[in-house]
């Protein structure tokens, strides 16, 4: 990676080191945003570092919330053009949006939908030239849209989850997922949402400032990364915390008080 492109939330996901291989190669990350403070700027960050010219990675898109358009505009406003890289299999769009889970209108049970999700994106891994299958990311834009495509069926969502984080120890390939915490507030112990921290290696929150809101600082990022476990040792828990403002054709990340 270049150090002078590296930002703060670069720094704290790891990814200021190597880009081969990829530093979140196996691992799960979880964005989880509210209503005053969207995370999807996260995503997108994240799709651009994936389709950065020194990375090998391709990405499976699975995109309950918008379509392709919509990300293609804003990404191309961050300097990375979806078309090329779709046409140059580095960027495979599932859309979920169009498709919903088109086994309900079939009479097959929404759980039997996710499968088949699941059986594409397995089959789309599969089908890719052996130099890149170690080397493949599993994006999903909105947890909660999947619950609403299931019939509201959390269980089945989980379950989904569940393989598909499989599918990072089987293929080493990475998983991110954007989810709404706020949404399950009125729930004394939301069982998705809980085992969804669970599962993640990283954890990043986008959350409204403590002291209400400002005009030149948009929210705060708090990144838990739990740290690895391999042969050359281990590495514990690490806790970043940053604000962040979101502009036309980038976003800046800078700690609290280092702004006058």
């Amino acid at each position: 990676m270049e150090n002078q492109n590296l930002n703060l939330l670069d720094r704290a996901l790891g990814l200021d080191g190597p880009s081969e291989p990829w530093p979140l190669s196996g691992r799960v990350v979880l964005i989880e945003d509210c209503v005053e403070t969207s995370g999807s700027f996260v995503l997108h960050q994240l799709v651009k570092r994936s389709l950065s010219p020194t990375s090998s990675n391709v990405i499976i898109f699975v995109a309950f919330a918008n379509p392709f358009s919509h990300y293609d505009r804003i990404l191309r406003k961050l300097g990375c053009n979806l078309v090329t890289q779709r046409d140059n299999k580095r960027f495979i769009f599932f859309d979920m949006l169009m498709l919903r889970c088109p086994d309900v209108d079939k009479g097959k049970s929404s759980e039997g939908g996710l499968v088949l999700l699941h059986e594409k994106i397995l089959k789309t891994i599969c089908g890719l030239p052996g130099d890149k299958k170690d080397y493949v990311t599993i994006m999903m834009d909105d947890v909660s849209l999947m619950e609403v495509a299931a019939n509201g069926g959390s269980d089945y969502v989980l379950d989904f989850l569940h393989y598909c984080h499989a599918l990072t120890s089987e293929f080493d390939c990475s998983l991110i997922t954007l989810n709404h915490e706020d949404i399950y507030s009125s729930m004394e112990r939301p069982t998705l949402i809980l085992q969804m921290e669970y599962l993640a290696d990283i954890l990043i929150k986008a959350e409204p400032l403590s002291t209400g809101l400002a005009t030149d600082v948009h929210g705060q990022l708090t990144v838990l990364n739990k740290g690895t476990s391999h042969r050359l040792g281990s590495s514990g828990n690490k806790i970043h915390n940053f604000h962040y403002k979101v502009k036309e054709n980038s976003v800046e990340y800078f700690y609290p008080g280092s702004r006058v």
